[in-house]
């Protein structure tokens, strides 16, 4: 057969081939396409994940002003994901703010007592005028970036990267998020952090880098928070989690996908699909 002749016939089936292989490996792509929390939509349901159990409310951007002390001998919560003066990150926070904006800083005056009550529950130096600056600080845009930067550096990010490492997805990713934020990496005087939780964890399953089903180590992660929670007389209400967390993996809605409704502290809220 001519060259040009074998050419033509065999055009058409080359074609064919290279649709078939790469439909083949679109089709391959699509099954791995779930987003992880760090994508934006996924975070703006993480953010108002933990806004419902923080402040009762999705609206989370309604609490960089937010301000109060809830006795749960921590000092003064406040801002988006409640930073406190007891536990150091508010500390943080606040000198961040000072780097970006040294002049006219209201909140700069009150450094020196920050680091004075850090590790304590004492409103020495603080109290109503430290309420007072804290509210206006919020309406700088530039304070509500720097919590926003801190959330992401201490809690958001570590959370994210270690739920990735440990091969889980969105609502994985969101459950370690959930417990940085309130117990955070390391253990501390009265309270068990994310660091022994994940430990524990992995005694009773394998993660799913490892092999292990993810359901079954979520569940095995979520019990050791559980247990943790109900070692501090401040977190004993579990809610958060047997009525959120939970509710979200018994789904099996493993990548934290919308509609989803929920409780906590006996509050219902819900996430309606875009």
């Amino acid at each position: 057969m001519p060259y040009a002749l074998r050419r033509l016939l065999l055009a058409p089936l080359l074609a064919l081939a290279t649709l078939c292989v790469g439909t083949a490996c679109t089709a391959a792509a699509g099954e791995d396409t779930a987003t992880a929390l760090d994508d934006p939509a996924k975070k703006e349901i993480a953010m108002r994940l933990v806004s419902s159990a923080e402040n009762s409310s999705l609206d989370w951007k309604a609490q960089y002003r937010y301000v109060e002390d809830i006795g749960d001998g921590r000092g003064y919560t406040a801002g988006i994901v409640g930073f406190c003066t007891g536990c150091g990150d508010l500390l943080k926070v606040v000198e961040r703010y000072v780097a970006a904006r040294p002049d006219g800083n209201v909140l700069k005056p009150f450094l020196p007592a920050l680091r004075e009550v850090k590790g304590s529950e004492s409103h020495d130096g603080l109290g109503s005028a430290f309420v007072t600056a804290w509210r206006e600080a919020a309406d700088d845009p530039a304070f509500r970036k720097t919590q926003d930067d801190e959330r992401d550096r201490i809690y958001f990010d570590p959370a994210v990267a270690a739920g990735k490492g440990d091969g889980l997805g969105a609502l994985g990713q969101f459950i370690y998020y959930d417990a940085y934020v309130m117990h955070g990496f390391r253990d501390a005087r009265g309270s068990v952090g994310f660091r022994t939780m994940r430990q524990q964890a992995l005694k009773k399953a394998e993660s799913p880098a490892k092999g292990g089903d993810e359901a079954a180590y979520l569940n095995a992660f979520l019990d050791a928070r559980v247990d943790a929670m109900r070692r501090e007389p401040s977190h004993s209400d579990t809610s958060r989690v047997e009525t959120a967390q939970r509710v979200f993996l018994d789904a099996g809605n493993l990548d934290l996908e919308p509609p989803l409704k929920w409780k906590v502290y006996g509050d219902s809220y819900r996430i309606d699909a875009s």
